[in-house]
């Protein structure tokens, strides 16, 4: 009995499924974003087909450089919703998000930015109590480093990490854009600020091509 391999119609239907998954892959692979308007300036959202991939505030020095390959689609699921939940947390009527997350990075980082997420609005933890929740209490220093990696912003709320006294230390967004989110969240709430304010940066938008 002849083998199914040499049959050229079970070949034709092997390659077909083969280009399939090919095309899968790449539809997986590819990254759309959409820009938005906020209390804070501009901010860059970024999704794959299914999932959100990044918030950057406009002129964040880690903007991927694979942005340049991005697809500008504001109609994109995923960046609509999200965009829609970004309006009603500056609104003031959204504590948490729900969105579908899908972060590049590594084993640690990853568990940084979920304990990141889990930091309830209004309220804010020291970076050493951070790595203690992440499970390595003494890679306060790493942890640092990756929540600065953060590569959602505002979502993941990063703003929410504090230096030990209470102070600001530093943020991907600026100062100031910590200042109002914080103030956003706890506007009655008083803060030790012992770091210098900075001015905003100048927004850095991306091509600005049709939607």
């Amino acid at each position: 009995m002849a083998s199914n391999s040499a049959d050229p119609g079970y070949i034709e239907k092997m390659k077909g499924a083969e280009m399939k998954r090919i095309e899968a892959r790449k539809q997986k692979d590819m990254q759309y974003y959409s820009i938005v308007q906020s209390p804070v300036g501009d901010l860059t959202l970024v999704a794959d087909d299914g999932a959100l991939t990044g918030v950057y505030f406009a002129g964040r020095d880690r903007l991927p450089a694979a942005s340049s390959s991005w697809t500008r689609d504001a109609r994109h699921p995923v960046l609509r919703e999200a965009a829609k939940q970004l309006r009603e947390y500056f609104a003031g009527k959204r504590k948490s998000f729900s969105l579908p997350l899908r972060l590049a990075g590594t084993d640690f980082q990853r568990s940084v930015w979920r304990e990141i997420a889990r930091i309830p609005y209004g309220e804010t933890v020291s970076y050493s109590d951070l790595a203690e929740r992440a499970g390595a209490p003494l890679a306060i220093r790493a942890a640092g480093t990756s929540t600065g990696r953060n590569p959602a912003a505002i979502v993941v709320p990063c703003h929410r990490v504090m230096g030990k006294n209470g102070d600001l230390c530093g943020f991907g967004g600026g100062l100031d854009r910590k200042r109002f989110l914080l103030k956003l969240e706890s506007p009655h709430k008083s803060r030790s600020d012992k770091a210098p304010r900075q001015k905003m940066r100048k927004e850095r938008r991306l091509d600005t091509a049709g939607e």
